[in-house]
């Protein structure tokens, strides 16, 4: 009898519930303390990241942007794995690279004195610098750059290529690299020997 009580206190997690506590944890224009929250794992969920920042729930990309905005505020990343984290629950959910896309940016000053305002798909802007470095992943079959931005938390935006073309326009050689400043912060994107 009490292995069919303990069965019955198991619940699923669903993307519903999630949604709720969300909702009554977020105040405008914060994100909630997700790092403070440490409840104890409910299973994995059937929602999915894609590389283009596209979120799926039970296979179908969820449409709505607000509800993709409000599950990225309850991200939370531990060692190599991805969670939604309210209060009360903790779920599994799968990434395929980063949990973000950075999509645009904007440049102020030049120089050592430059800074690099990223926005992602889901509306955070993060400024470029010793919190928030970037980093280039090269595929060791293709060569094919994969560029990086650091968002909050150990969370990371895939920096679109578009975005990632008008970067290289404003490059500069350091130290035998090239690669980018930000915030008083060299980033390496590529040895100069390799420039074309």
């Amino acid at each position: 009898m009490a292995k069919s009580k303990a069965r019955q206190d198991i619940v699923k997690p669903d993307a519903g519930s999630l949604e709720t506590a969300a909702r009554s944890a977020s105040k405008k224009g914060k994100l909630p303390p997700v790092h403070l929250w440490n409840p104890k794992f409910c299973g994995d969920l059937d929602m999915r990241i894609a590389r283009d920042g596209t979120w799926f729930y039970l296979g179908t990309p969820i449409g709505r942007p607000e509800l993709v905005r409000l599950f990225s505020t309850i991200l939370k990343k531990e060692g190599e794995d991805y969670f939604l984290v309210t209060p009360v629950e903790k779920v599994g959910i799968t990434v395929d690279d980063a949990p973000f896309v950075a999509v645009d940016f904007t440049a102020h000053g030049a120089g050592e004195a430059q800074v690099l305002r990223f926005e992602t798909n889901v509306g955070d802007v993060t400024e470029a610098g010793p919190d928030n470095p970037i980093r280039v992943v090269r595929d060791p079959e293709t060569g094919e750059p994969s560029p990086y931005v650091h968002v909050r938390a150990g969370l990371e935006a895939l920096i679109d290529r578009k975005s990632f073309y008008r970067l290289v326009e404003i490059g500069a050689e350091q130290d035998g690299w090239f690669g980018l400043w930000s915030g008083g912060a060299f980033f390496r994107i590529i040895p100069a020997a390799e420039l074309p």
